[in-house]
């Protein structure tokens, strides 16, 4: 009976260790499992908010580059808001005319530099220049007085400044009169409608 009754509680110890340690056992495992799910899962969670934050900061700034209009040439007539194209005539005078079919107004604008273009008469092959005093003309070669600021305005018509020469610190404009002719320099503004072009395909 002694004998029997030692039998029953071993076996029953060591059924008891055996549940203990498969309980600690699965315990274990689940514990594992949820950690490495977890951590994949914050890794991921991390990975899309960083990702996020930086398209979020870059679709929220907004930056300009003119990288691609250096080199760029354009065939155009540049139409001014007075109703005049604007044309270079083969003897070097820069006015307006109605004409849609003047051959002296088909012009080349040809991107020199970031932001600066020069302008060519293709029938008169002379280049849009504004002197220091602010005239503007015809010139056969390309010099300081032919490098040209080009800027889009908020009416979204072009306007073009001396890019070398001032007027008292104010830049000087190429620009067209109500009768199309040619305005000093000195006299012209950015905000004035005179000096504003609408390049047009030719």
């Amino acid at each position: 009976m002694r004998s029997t009754m030692r039998r029953w509680t071993v076996s029953n110890s060591v059924s008891a260790c055996w549940s203990v340690c498969v309980v600690y056992l699965l315990a274990v495992s689940v514990i594992f499992a949820s950690s490495v799910t977890c951590g994949s899962a914050c890794s991921v969670h991390r990975a899309l908010r960083v990702a996020n934050s930086s398209s979020a900061s870059t679709s929220g700034r907004h930056v300009r580059s003119y990288v691609h209009l250096q080199g760029d040439v354009r065939q155009r007539k540049l139409f001014s808001f007075q109703k005049f194209f604007l044309r270079i005539g083969k003897d070097g005078r820069v006015n307006g005319t109605k004409s849609k079919d003047d051959p002296y107004s088909i012009l080349e604008i040809t991107s020199v530099d970031v932001g600066i273009v020069a302008i060519r008469g293709i029938g008169s092959n002379l280049y849009l220049a504004i002197s220091k005093k602010g005239e503007l003309y015809g010139a056969r070669n390309y010099g300081i007085n032919c490098r040209l600021k080009e800027r889009i305005e908020e009416n979204g018509y072009n306007t073009y400044a001396s890019a070398e020469w001032r007027n008292k610190k104010r830049q000087m404009f190429v620009g067209l009169s109500a009768h199309g002719r040619p305005l000093r320099g000195r006299k012209t503004r950015r905000k004035n409608t005179a000096t504003h072009f609408l390049p047009i395909l030719v």
